[in-house]
């Protein structure tokens, strides 16, 4: 069966696109909270788990090590906007790790954001791979290679330590036994672990509570989500979803998207866990679902978020000739859940 439309956008009081999709809520037993569409099937979650990813500098001691601060811990979880701030934070994590911009292997591309661009482009300077909206969880994992004695050549293929580390930490924290098969090539070029959304809401969940994970585990959890907390900036930048979101309502609130329309959710305070995907890949249809489903959970996201909730859709002139809203099916859904008692989970 088609996963249901979950967002309408319309122009001048009619329907001119619609955006299908699932999501999943839930906590760190795998209780389900909420869900539509098929939960089941695998996707790529693609950035939306960096700080998955990002566990194994944590727990083998090189963040530690190699003094990495809270900002530098932000970064290695973010798709960040190649602002000057990120690059300087790589740069910061390799220099502390010994390494250099050389041994990079995620590929470069233009930063995000448009003012950095352009600046690069009138001084002539060409992107480099520091650039990269992944610099800083590829730094991570050099320096996690460093720290563990490990020739970091090939860090990025799968079947290098470090990579088979972190399919394993996402096969232990969301609860499923990923193999090779669930394997392809992410755009920075290691690897991305398709998993259902149901799997995947229960890893943030864990991530979130600290729950049904072991004491180093749980720590390092926490430890990454303070720091972006801390540094929302650096986990994507100005104008962008998550960095709002997070500097709105943390600690209430871990947030990260992905690619082709994932995003992924931890709220501790509640023990649970969201992921979401939208059909299409269109970065406005997940964000708009996600505040939706973040309003209906948290008290002050609704405020928080209101701008994101207006989806307002504009012309170039910035005259309002639209709107992206929840479909009558998703508003129906979340306004049950939004009713459910709000209780912190409980570490067993």
């Amino acid at each position: 069966m088609p996963n249901p439309v979950i967002v309408e956008v319309t122009r001048g009081g009619i329907i001119e696109s619609r955006h299908t999709g699932a999501y999943a809520v839930r906590d760190a037993a795998g209780k389900l909270v909420a869900s539509a569409g098929d939960i089941d099937r695998a996707i790529f979650p693609r950035s939306a788990v960096k700080a998955f990813q990002c566990l194994p500098v944590v727990e083998s001691g090189a963040a530690d090590r190699f003094g990495f601060s809270d900002k530098e811990l932000a970064l290695a979880c973010a798709s960040h906007n190649g602002e000057p701030a990120h690059v300087m934070g790589a740069r910061s994590m390799l220099a502390k790790a010994g390494m250099q911009e050389a041994q990079y292997e995620c590929g470069a591309h233009w930063p995000h954001e448009a003012s950095t661009q352009y600046d690069m482009i009138r001084d002539g300077e060409e992107p480099r791979a520091v650039h990269n909206n992944c610099s800083g969880k590829h730094a991570g994992m050099l320096a996690a290679c460093v720290h563990l004695g490990l020739d970091p050549r090939g860090y990025e293929r799968a079947d290098h330590p470090v990579q088979a580390a972190i399919a394993r930490i996402i096969s232990e924290t969301c609860g499923i036994a990923l193999n090779r098969n669930d394997a392809a090539v992410d755009g920075c070029s290691v690897p991305t672990w398709a998993l259902p959304l149901a799997s995947l809401a229960r890893g943030f969940a864990r991530f979130a509570s600290g729950a049904f994970l072991a004491p180093p585990r749980a720590r390092a959890a926490s430890r990454l989500a303070q720091a972006c907390f801390a540094r929302p900036d650096l986990v994507a930048g100005e104008g962008r979803f998550d960095t709002i979101a997070m500097r709105a309502l943390a600690p209430a609130l871990f947030v990260k998207g992905g690619a082709e329309g994932v995003h992924g959710a931890a709220l501790p305070g509640l023990g649970l866990g969201i992921a979401l995907k939208v059909d299409d890949g269109a970065k406005r249809g997940t964000e708009r679902a996600l505040a939706e489903i973040l309003a209906a959970l948290i008290p002050d996201a609704r405020t928080a978020l209101a701008e994101q909730l207006e989806g307002e859709v504009l012309n170039w002139r910035g005259f309002r000739v639209g709107q992206a809203v929840a479909s009558p099916a998703l508003s129906r859904e979340l306004a049950a859940i939004a009713i459910a008692p709000r209780r912190k989970a409980r570490v067993p």
